[in-house]
Formats: structure tokens, sequence, C-alpha cells
């Protein structure tokens, strides 16, 4: 195996203090159930511990009367975790941003899931994230020895969470130690790379999920089933853009060899994956162009602005914005036939998404803002692959969806160095690439 030196900081980490809150919180609980035993001695007497085999009651809901009227809005499902020991363990492949200030903070929303082991090139601060978490020092790794997680029983998936370049690699060393992957996306570089992912995990008889957030939160999959049900008509149109101001020129992501692209397959893949998951169909031609701004130092090595068009087979017409180089925008809006248009604004942050609905009824333009019950993505997305590894079922998002948004990534950058539409391989069908949908939570 090839030699790789690592970034000691792990391209762009950063630690988290334990504040306050979160210790009064930790501390407290030992406190509040002392006091809740005492006054119901029947808990008391209830074993608190059980075994690693999930039984029927393990998952049968708690019922409380609610406390509003039936005319108001309803609260939503309790959270009904798993015991600790039962749900399934991560190891955090990487200790970057998303890391640390979304993914290991969404494992306290979690139901199935739980963090027992990190990977980083920077010992110091791994460390510290261990302790903050409760994770053993045992259970720290670096990237050379990285292979030795096969011999953890503690560890039943790897989520990677590393420079897109660094995906394949791990992705196949992960299923070569016997464990399950949930990579970020997008998926890798290129298709051979992908292809050799999911070649690897099947090998190994692992499982592999994309980490595409949007198809397991609530705001989108009303969308999509709107788009589907065509609840305002036939929807004919598209328009999706998602753009940020990048801004250290030294960082990983503008750096091909590490990204593999620019603005497209970071930010604008959002658009790409978005626009196919509420459609359903495979899009069978793109035409594309790039701008980057000239002597911007930023975009020495990839681009800035990519616009692009899709066409799908029900005749629909998608057409995305993505750029590093204008001021945070990520929205969509999906115009229908029969007088309505609808969409998310924002679309795309981790948190804070809001919906739009506009509709013509009796000369009136009436539009609205629908509410749903926020809930953490990250949370959403591990606790399904903890539920298809518990189940031995095929994700959603698998390998084989990451792969597909590669080839359209790779036709709509020849469409934009070639300046003509690219057409895709006909595929038949509605959501043939992806595997078992996320429950109804």
């Amino acid at each position: 195996m090839r030699t790789i030196n690592y970034l000691t900081n792990d391209l762009g980490e950063f630690s988290l203090d334990y504040n306050r809150r979160q210790f009064i919180h930790h501390a407290g609980k030992g406190i509040f159930a002392a006091t809740v035993l005492s006054e119901f001695p029947s808990l008391a007497n209830t074993p608190q511990t059980g075994n690693s085999k999930t039984t029927p009651d393990d998952l049968k809901p708690i019922q409380l009367k609610p406390l509003e009227d039936p005319s108001e809005k309803k609260d939503g499902s309790l959270p009904n975790p798993l015991q600790p020991e039962k749900r399934i363990g991560y190891a955090i492949v990487g200790l970057g941003h998303l890391s640390l200030a979304q993914i290991l903070p969404a494992f306290g929303s979690c139901k199935y899931s739980k963090p027992v082991a990190l990977v980083s090139g920077d010992a110091a601060k791994a460390q510290t994230v261990a302790a903050q978490y409760g994770i053993p020092v045992k259970n720290i790794y670096n990237y050379q020895n990285f292979d030795e997680i096969k011999n953890n029983p503690e560890v039943d998936v790897v989520y990677i969470v590393l420079p897109n370049s660094m995906h394949a690699e791990f992705t196949i060393r992960a299923a070569k130690a016997g464990k399950h992957v949930l990579c970020e996306k997008p998926m890798a570089t290129s298709v051979k790379d992908c292809e050799r992912m999911i070649e690897a995990c099947k090998t190994a008889g692992k499982q592999l999920m994309i980490a595409y957030r949007i198809q397991y939160e609530p705001h989108h999959k009303l969308v999509k089933d709107w788009v589907r049900n065509k609840e305002y008509g036939k929807v004919r149109l598209i328009e999706a853009f998602n753009a940020q101001n990048i801004g250290d020129p030294t960082q990983w992501r503008l750096k091909k060899s590490l990204s593999g692209g620019g603005s497209l397959p970071d930010i604008g893949l959002y658009c790409l994956n978005t626009a196919r998951y509420l459609i359903g169909e495979e899009p069978v031609s793109v035409l594309a162009t790039i701008y980057s701004t000239p002597n911007d130092p930023r975009f020495k090595e990839v681009e800035e602005t990519v616009m692009f068009q899709m066409h799908f087979p029900n005749g629909t017409q998608v057409n995305s914005t993505t750029s590093y180089g204008v001021h945070e925008s990520r929205r969509y809006r999906c115009y229908a036939d029969k007088g309505g248009w609808f969409g998310l604004d924002p679309a795309f942050p981790y948190k804070g998404l809001k919906m739009e609905v506009s509709q013509a009824r009796d000369a009136i333009e009436w539009k609205s803002n629908p509410s749903l019950e926020e809930k953490d993505q990250f949370a959403l997305e591990m606790d399904h692959m903890s539920q298809c590894v518990r189940n031995n079922k095929k994700p959603f998002t698998p390998g084989e969806e990451g792969l597909q948004d590669q080839r359209i990534m790779d036709a709509i950058y020849e469409s934009a160095h070639t300046g003509k539409i690219v057409k895709l391989e006909t595929i038949k069908g509605l959501d043939i690439f992806r595997g078992t949908p996320p429950e109804n939570k």
C-alpha cells in the first residue's frame, strides 16, 4: 500500500469547549435519577442495563396523552432511543469542521447510533474530543494505524469525513477491516474510484451509504411528495441555486488534488442530487458553462461558478447555478402548470430550512410558509444507516447513488469544456439507484 503523509491539523479541524450547560446537564442526571427512583420505588427495582440483542419492547414507543386541543398542531413522536449498549457504534474519520460542529453533536439526537472511536492526524485534539464524548483513549486511531480498527468490535460503522480524494482509500480500507461505511458526499473524485468503493464493500459483505442528508430531511421529503403526486400540477421547471463566498485560498477545497473540483462537487452537488431525488427519474442530457474570475487566487486550480441544465424524460427541465464567489444563497423552486410553485429558501443549510408556496386561486395569488418540526439532519441519516446495519438492508442512498452523481458531474464538465449538450445513458424507472426508504419520522 502506498504511504501518504497526512496533515496533522486534519485540514481544518478545530476543538470545541465542553460548555457549562453541557456539564450541568450531564452532572445533573445522577441527582435527578436518584430523586426519581426515591419517589417511585417500582422504578428502582427495574434493571437499568440490557443486552446487545434487540427485543420488540426496545422499539415500542412510549405513549403520552396530548396536552393541547386536537385542533392544534400535533407534537412529534417521543425519541424512544435504544439503550446505549444496543446502539450501532461509529468511528468518525477526520475531525474537521463538519465532524466537530455537526456530526458528533448530532449523536445526542440519535436513537440508534453512538460514537465509539475517532481517527485523526492530531493526537492531542483527538484526546480532547474523546474526553468530551466519553470515548476511551484506546479507541483513538491515526491514519497510519487505521487498519487496526478491524480488531475493535465496538466499531460497526466507519463514517468518513475527509477530503474528497481520500474517500476511496478509506472506504476500501474500512471494508477490508470488516466495517460498514458511511461516506460524506461527493462519493469520490472519479467514476473509477466510486466503482472500486462499491466493489470493496460488496466483496466484504458490508453496507455502503453516501451521506446525502437532504434525502432524509422532512421538508425535502414533503416537497418530493408534492412533485410526484402533482399537488400543484405537473412540475415543468425546477430552479436551484447554491452559492457561498468561500474564503481562505489555501484550504483543501480549493486544491484540485484533494477536492476533485470546485463549487460543483462541493455545493453544486446539492442542486444535482436534490433534483434527482424530487423527480425520481434520471436526466437524459446536460448542458453547462463554467466561469472563474481572472486572477482570483482562490480559483487557480478549481472552478468558481457552474451553470448547468438537466433535462428529464418526463419533460421537466432543471436549471442550476452554483458558485464559490458570491454571497451565500441556498434555495430551489419547483414551478408547476396548475397555478402554483413551491420550494425551500433556504434549502441546503444544516438547519433553519423554510418552505414557501405560491398558488393562484380565484384570481388571487396566495403565498404561505408551511412549517414542519425541525430535526437534526445528521442524526436522521446516521440512524437510517444504523437501521440498515441492524436489519441488513440496503441504505436509501447507497454507493450506486453516489456513482450516478459522479457520472452526471463528469458530463457537466464535458459539456462546459466542449460547449455542447452531452447526452446521458437512458435509464427508465423511478429511484433506480436508491435502496430501503427511510422511516417516516
